[in-house]
């Protein structure tokens, strides 16, 4: 499908912002000033655009800890996402839930989650939800290759078959699981033949071409609307920092994360295949990577002269009492 060049524009200003995003989180993050575990996303955004750009706030989004990419690519503010971070009052989530907790329910972001594979269950709540309310609705599910080998995971795809639910399952293969290579951990090595072993299509993709992800991700959102149930991708991009911030990232080769900068990175796969083919021009790119830029620096600025909760913020947001 050829997309508008307003889709185009829209599509690499969300890359390039969760880009922008994540490299000042891990430059702030290294002052200490930053409460909590970071987990970075760079290197993987093809995958959260090319997977959300068809979706709306009827749709929902169920994360991993490594959230923030997901976060932005499914519309939440910035800015109250850097307060987050920072534990800042205003925060999404009032400061409360850092990183590894973030969520935004108004935009259907469920939440990133601080346990492995927990995402997918989620979403087969959300999805039996828009099934029974018959509201149109589509739930994601974005799991990571170390989550696929979680008991949760494998109950989730067997009840969204079972179920018939508007699920679409995003399996996000950056090659390592924690600091485990996908070749020593999961069995068979095919993640998305053992998905489709539960009886849905699932296809693999190449993760950091976003064009190849949004159209097999458009083809499962369709088949969810319709009604003819769950689907999935498996999208293969490499991250490019560690498992979390401080991570010494000690299980990779010399000069393998440089490489994917240099040769596979998302952004200039994009640019590429946008400019040569006329759709685009260099300096409307420019002018977009300037913006995000901004904006995040923004972000920070709000964020560092923003208060962290008061002491009567604690008894708030709780929903049960013994």
């Amino acid at each position: 499908m050829q997309l508008s060049r307003d889709d185009l524009l829209s599509a690499y200003s969300t890359m390039v912002t969760i880009r922008e995003f994540e490299e000042r989180v891990a430059a702030e993050f290294e002052t200490g000033d930053m409460p909590g575990f970071v987990h970075l996303y760079a290197g993987e955004e093809a995958i959260a655009v090319g997977a959300c750009l068809d979706l709306d706030d009827t749709d929902v989004i169920g994360s991993t800890h490594r959230g923030h990419g997901h976060c932005i690519a499914k519309g939440c503010d910035i800015t109250g996402m850097m307060l987050e971070l920072f534990g800042r009052k205003d925060g999404l989530c009032g400061g409360k839930g850092g990183s590894m907790h973030i969520a935004d329910l108004d935009k259907g972001m469920l939440g990133a989650n601080g346990i492995v594979g927990a995402g997918a269950p989620l979403i087969i709540g959300a999805g039996l939800t828009a099934k029974t309310l018959k509201n149109g609705g589509v739930a994601i599910g974005f799991v990571g290759d170390g989550a696929t080998n979680q008991g949760a995971v494998f109950e989730s795809m067997n009840l969204a078959v079972v179920l018939d639910l508007p699920v679409v399952f995003v399996f996000e293969n950056n090659y390592i699981g924690e600091g485990t290579g996908v070749e020593y951990s999961v069995g068979s090595g095919d993640i998305a033949g053992r998905a489709s072993g539960f009886g849905m299509p699932v296809e693999k993709v190449d993760g950091r071409d976003f064009f190849a992800v949004h159209e097999a991700m458009r083809a499962c959102i369709e088949r969810a609307r319709k009604g003819d149930g769950p689907s999935g991708i498996e999208a293969l991009s490499p991250r490019y920092y560690g498992h979390f911030e401080g991570d010494p990232q000690a299980y990779r080769g010399k000069g393998e994360v440089e490489k994917y900068r240099t040769e596979d990175d998302c952004l200039k796969i994009f640019q590429q295949r946008v400019v040569e083919a006329g759709l685009l021009e260099e300096n409307d790119m420019d002018a977009l990577r300037e913006n995000a830029r901004s904006i995040v620096d923004d972000a920070v600025k709000a964020a560092r002269a923003a208060p962290p909760p008061g002491a009567s913020d604690l008894m708030t947001d709780i929903y049960v009492s013994y």
